[in-house]
């Protein structure tokens, strides 16, 4: 019978906190309480935050969301209201999670910066930092749930790439492709969360803004992809030339492939996340694009679209089993296209695991 997934992750939170000696933790609404509890209250000004301390949690809450709250957990609620202010509830809270005299705390670096105030305000002296080793650690790695919803999502994304394969043609514009892909998103009961479409030099433009450029023959189409069905999401970059290539495309994009490949063997647990970007990087440089490729080879990816580890340059993280992360290098011409493919992995002992099964090979429209 599995166990209880709050429960579970709140004991590997602790050990944690005693591996790294750190006494309370107190985290805003947003991805990292989403994560650890399965929701967050409404947003805003009011101060709100979980704090979990060696063997109790509590929620300074405001009162205004305490009842809406409570039907998504049993945890203890401090709450306050507008005309008292959250004071006493804060103290309440830190109370009754022992944080009485700590000496380390970590505060959720996505929470707003006045709610992390009150708490380093109400513990004077405490050393604080960020949940990288605590929080974020156990976020880089995903359990079996985690994977079978982030491949269901990259079954989804896959769908909605070969509906655009389907579709294309000359004198559709770009947000016409863009529509047909996130309706056959909303039709599988995802939510679209992007679409870049970049025609011909548009897609040299890695973050291209999606417009009414009509898509030309000739031209090569850079498609970048993502939905959310559940907690988790997609994100998928493939390629589509209409009628022949640009000259040079042939050229580039097995570039581009031997540098994902590169990226791929060089993925293994115990390696540093640099050296995967240098993989894949070093492919490109050699063959005399290295200035061409103006971005980092990936970003994790789980609760949140782009979160930790980042497989940049600079990275020291070791990569570990269980860790799920974009391989995603590109050349970008300007003026003539962009060329960019991207597959979300997970590694596993022997190296990483593709969640698509789209080939990454160019989709040829004949016209």
């Amino acid at each position: 019978m599995m166990g209880n997934p709050v429960t579970e992750r709140l004991q590997a939170l602790r050990a944690k906190m005693a591996q790294q000696e750190v006494d309370l933790i107190a985290i805003g609404p947003g991805a990292n309480m989403t994560w650890l509890v399965g929701f967050y209250p409404h947003p805003d000004e009011r101060p709100s935050m979980l704090f979990v301390g060696p063997e109790r949690e509590a929620f300074l809450m405001p009162a205004l969301n305490a009842e809406g709250s409570r039907q998504h957990t049993d945890i203890v609620f401090h709450t306050w209201d507008d005309a008292d202010g959250p004071d006493a509830a804060l103290a309440a809270a830190l109370e009754d999670v022992g944080a009485r005299g700590a000496r380390s705390v970590v505060v959720d670096e996505a929470m707003r910066a006045d709610f992390a105030l009150l708490v380093l305000d109400a513990l004077p002296g405490c050393k604080h930092s960020f949940t990288e080793a605590t929080l974020g650690a156990l976020r880089m790695r995903k359990g079996d749930e985690e994977y079978r919803e982030l491949k269901m999502n990259a079954a989804l994304a896959d769908e909605a790439m070969q509906a655009a394969f389907t579709a294309v043609r000359p004198g559709m514009s770009e947000i016409e492709l863009a529509d047909i892909i996130s309706e056959r998103f909303e039709t599988n009961g995802a939510r679209p969360l992007f679409r870049i479409v970049g025609a011909g030099g548009n897609g040299a433009f890695p973050h291209h803004q999606t417009g009414d450029t009509v898509i030309r023959q000739g031209d090569a189409i850079v498609v970048d992809i993502g939905a959310r069905k559940g907690t988790f999401s997609s994100d998928i970059t493939r390629m589509i030339v209409v009628g022949e290539p640009p000259e040079g495309y042939d050229e580039v994009h097995a570039i581009v492939e031997a540098a994902v490949q590169a990226a791929m063997k060089a993925a293994r647990p115990g390696v540093r996340a640099s050296e995967v970007d240098a993989a894949a990087r070093n492919v490109i440089t050699e063959a005399g694009y290295g200035e061409y490729f103006v971005h980092r080879t990936g970003h994790g990816m789980g609760v949140e679209g782009h979160e930790p580890p980042y497989i940049t340059s600079t990275s020291d993280v070791v990569l570990d089993t269980g860790m799920v992360f974009s391989i995603e290098p590109g050349i970008y011409l300007p003026g003539r296209f962009g060329i960019r493919l991207e597959d979300i992995v997970i590694l596993r002992e022997n190296g990483p695991e593709i969640l698509s099964g789209l080939p990454r090979t160019a989709h040829y429209v004949q016209v």
